[in-house]
């Protein structure tokens, strides 16, 4: 009786769906999984961004606040430049609202070539991911943006009347925002490097001197204006995110280790 029962179970077991071995995908597999995953990530920016349009107005509204008093009435110069403002405002506003299926589906796709140990990472992954983004955003919001748009529209207030396009300023400040979201994942990334045996603490450590280099040229390029306080404000948070990443890549180690 205990044979036939177990025979069953077998049976049963045979059945279950399991997950392939990623050893084993073809690049046509792999390519079909990834074309799934780009249209879920497709559907989901393009039902957000529905939802920004309507709140287009607003939007703009707050992004105005950065600049305070300083800011004149924002122009147009051709008769679709508006709309086109206000749909990149909108795909923006997606990508941002968004970004936690963006990380979720780029975590399933990396997902069949980890370990069971490393799977379980997944939540964290999603969650310290999204409030990394958003924490680099606000940064840009209140900190980095207000300055520097202070500084550039008054730098010429005296013999000039500024006369800003809308399309313009709203790329301005869309692009630092998301530009500081996306630098803000960089101990996220190396958490995962240092998983993959890419990255070490010692390295990490011993590259500190072309590191700092580094992060003052990628502050300079983000940073949208050339002068010292805007330039001191965007490095001093970036050299801050990789002694952090230090710590987060001597943890990774560790728990890599313990495997």
């Amino acid at each position: 009786m205990s044979t036939e029962l177990m025979s069953q179970k077998k049976d049963l077991s045979s059945k279950e769906p399991k997950e392939k071995d990623p050893s084993t995908l073809s690049i046509t597999d792999h390519l079909e999984e990834l074309r799934k995953r780009l249209w879920i990530v497709i559907v989901t920016i393009l039902a957000t961004s529905v939802a920004g349009f309507y709140l287009s107005d607003r939007l703009i509204e707050w992004l105005k606040r950065p600049a305070g008093d300083t800011l004149p009435k924002l122009s147009f110069f051709s008769p679709a430049e508006a709309i086109i403002a206000y749909l990149n405002t909108s795909l923006a506003f997606g990508i941002g609202i968004a970004s936690p299926i963006l990380l979720y589906e780029l975590w399933a796709f990396i997902r069949p070539g980890l370990t069971a140990r490393e799977r379980q990472y997944g939540f964290g992954f999603v969650v310290s991911g999204t409030l990394l983004f958003f924490a680099g955003a606000a940064f840009a919001y209140w900190i980095l943006l207000p300055s520097s748009l202070k500084f550039l529209i008054g730098f010429g207030s005296r013999n000039l009347q500024p006369v800003i396009s809308i399309t313009h300023y709203l790329s301005f400040t869309l692009t630092v925002i998301l530009a500081c979201g996306i630098v803000f994942e960089f101990p996220l990334a190396i958490f995962f490097l240092t998983k993959l045996g890419i990255v070490t603490p010692r390295l990490l450590r011993h590259n500190w001197r072309m590191a700092y280099l580094s992060m003052i040229v990628v502050a300079a390029v983000v940073t949208p204006t050339q002068d010292p306080i805007n330039l001191i404000l965007m490095t001093v948070p970036l050299l801050l995110l990789y002694e952090i990443s230090i710590a987060v890549s001597a943890f990774a180690s560790r728990r890599r280790k313990d495997v």
